[in-house]
């Protein structure tokens, strides 16, 4: 059941615009990776490019699953799915008009993770017992946290193996987005995930990350442990408020 995802010199962007510049990070079997930066350095733009929804210029992003390597960036999206990927995004970007029930099962298209819908809705209401509650209210009538809760459940119904987690903390109050990140843990810890969390809070990122890497201005500036990342200049200077 090894799995490794392997961002080689990626470059990427919409247009004339290049967002991403030589990005080169990796990921290992179990890991939680914290991908740092503030609004507008590119980290959306490389959970897209490995989620297959922007293609890169240059570079490979290979994922080893199994004994098997594949180069995302010739796989469409829904392939990449079906890969065992799957992206809990930026806005959370549910169907506002469907209910919460509905949401969920919208998640588990995935061919191999139907048969384990009823297992995986089972477990989605466990972890986040107020989305049971409200399994039949309108997703765009709940709240900010609650449509946080319900955007990373349906990520889970398609049965993943690596989540990507983009921006958790947008648009949340502080306790919300101390809950999220401990839950993301959680899941991470219980469901034997693989994680690539894009955040810009900083302290929140690294209470549950294993390594992090600073992007700025579309480049990997820095990579290394939590420790590591603390004592760096840059991070002091982004982050804490007074370089080193």
């Amino acid at each position: 059941m090894a799995l490794e995802l392997e961002v080689s010199g990626v470059d990427a962007g919409y247009g004339a615009v290049r967002a991403l510049h030589g990005v080169s990070l990796s990921i290992k079997q179990g890991e939680t990776v914290a991908l740092l930066g503030t609004n507008g350095n590119g980290k959306s733009t490389l959970m897209k490019c490995v989620m297959g929804m922007v293609r890169p210029s240059k570079g490979r992003i290979i994922l080893k699953a199994d004994g098997e390597t594949y180069d995302l960036a010739h796989y469409s999206t829904e392939e990449i799915v079906n890969l065992g990927v799957a992206m809990v995004p930026e806005g959370r970007r549910l169907f506002p008009k469907l209910t919460v029930e509905e949401n969920l099962l919208l998640g588990a298209y995935r061919m191999s993770a139907r048969k384990d819908i009823e297992k995986n809705r089972s477990f989605a209401y466990e972890i986040f017992p107020v989305l049971a509650e409200r399994r039949r209210q309108l997703a765009g009538s709940m709240s900010g946290g609650q449509q946080q809760m319900l955007a990373i459940a349906r990520a889970l119904m398609s049965a993943p193996r690596l989540l990507l987690v983009d921006e958790p903390s947008v648009g949340l109050a502080p306790i919300l987005v101390s809950h999220t990140i401990t839950t993301i843990k959680q899941l991470k810890d219980r469901y034997g995930l693989t994680v690539l969390m894009a955040e810009q809070n900083f302290h929140q990122a690294i209470r549950i990350a294993d390594r992090g890497y600073l992007i700025v201005h579309g480049e990997i500036v820095f990579g290394g442990g939590v420790g590591e990342l603390e004592r760096n200049p840059l991070v002091k200077n982004y982050y804490l408020g007074s370089a080193a």
